[in-house]
């Protein structure tokens, strides 16, 4: 054992001599030695991520293991690369060592950088893909999160190299921070609509094509949700753009909200004491029939409310098919009560007074 032991220590004697002699040598051996550990890491980690992913459903996790595999393998290439450039043999100097290694962290960051638009890039298509079929998805957004999500990931990087290069990033950011401060300031309306564009479609109280009510007396259907501001088509055929901000601080009453976009209409009718109470419910009931705007999925109905000052009071409940037949709707059922009710003697009954005269 002390021969062999003897022995090891001789051979690792000569190789230091060796590789001490021939500096170049020893910087092409690490750099070998390097790429092969690199590979095997490389293996190593995309083995266990491949069969962590495989477990799932879809295939966006496998590219994203295949994306992140070169940057796994020129990180660890990078510190082999390092770790060489710093041997004493070469006789290189501290500076030349720091932009040596200030390259290849810039390397690194930028092939991080790269595969990490790729990801994101991966995962904005996806979820695309995925809700483009789902109307309480507001894919608008997409652009704009893809634009803010490709500008943080360079900001990083530029933050990152900075530092790697030995830069102190703090005024930098300082700078910045005083010049978002002043943008802010200047385009303070701007920014109201476009944070609360952000919210109306992340929130989604509507969406394109819905019939809205605003408590402003806007009133119609919304043709396009921007960032900045909303357009609504009213029934005048009249387009009107409201900012975001000013929505987002109203009352919105969306009538094709709900499960669905049908909607139930309410009729107020009153008759002279002593009408028939059955009559009067056949004649609303067979009016609403004729409406071509009624549906006919849903029966209409009708409820005695209350017995009133000087009527009757009757309640028909209908439903329509789009909030836009709402005026059309009661405008044909008034008219054919009013004719049902002509034909039939019912009366209508108004208030009345009788004057006295004392002489």
């Amino acid at each position: 054992m002390e021969t062999l032991k003897t022995n090891i220590e001789a051979l690792y004697s000569q190789v230091e001599v060796f590789f001490s002699n021939y500096p170049l040598v020893n910087f092409i051996f690490l750099i070998f030695i390097s790429m092969i550990l690199a590979k095997i890491i490389d293996f190593i980690f995309t083995s266990l991520l491949s069969k962590i992913v495989k477990k799932t459903n879809n295939e966006i996790d496998d590219k994203m293991v295949e994306i992140i595999h070169k940057p796994i393998y020129y990180s660890f290439l990078f510190v082999g690369l390092r770790f060489a450039i710093s041997i004493k043999s070469l006789g290189l100097n501290q500076g030349a060592i720091f932009v040596f290694s200030s390259l290849l962290k810039t390397m690194a960051i930028f092939i991080w950088c790269i595969a990490l638009f790729k990801i994101f890039i991966l995962l904005i298509n996806w979820y695309s893909s995925q809700n483009s079929n789902k109307k309480n998805v507001n894919l608008k957004l997409l652009p704009l999160f893809d634009n803010l999500g490709k500008i943080i990931i360079f900001l990083a990087a530029a933050y990152f190299v900075m530092i790697s290069w030995g830069i102190n990033p703090v005024g930098w950011l300082a700078s910045a921070g005083v010049l978002g401060i002043v943008l802010g300031l200047a385009a303070k309306d701007t920014l109201s609509n476009l944070f609360a564009g952000i919210f109306i479609m992340m929130d989604s109280p509507y969406k394109e094509g819905d019939y809205i009510n605003l408590d402003s007396g806007e009133r119609g259907y919304v043709l396009s949700i921007g960032i900045r501001s909303t357009r609504i088509m009213t029934r005048d055929d009249i387009e009107i753009t409201i900012p975001n901000s000013v929505i987002a601080n109203s009352k919105i009453i969306n009538e094709s909200g709900g499960p669905h976009e049908n909607e139930r209409i309410r009729l107020s009718v009153g008759v002279a004491y002593g009408t028939d109470v059955e009559l009067v419910k056949k004649i609303l009931i067979e009016t609403s029939k004729k409406c071509v705007f009624v549906s006919k999925n849903k029966n209409p109905v009708v409820r005695f409310r209350m017995f009133g000052d000087s009527s009757l009071n009757f309640e028909l409940l209908c439903w329509i098919e789009k909030p836009s037949h709402r005026g059309k709707t009661i405008d044909f059922l008034n008219t054919e009560i009013y004719h049902a009710f002509n034909i039939h003697k019912i009366e209508i009954p108004f208030p009345q007074r009788t004057i006295h005269i004392k002489n």
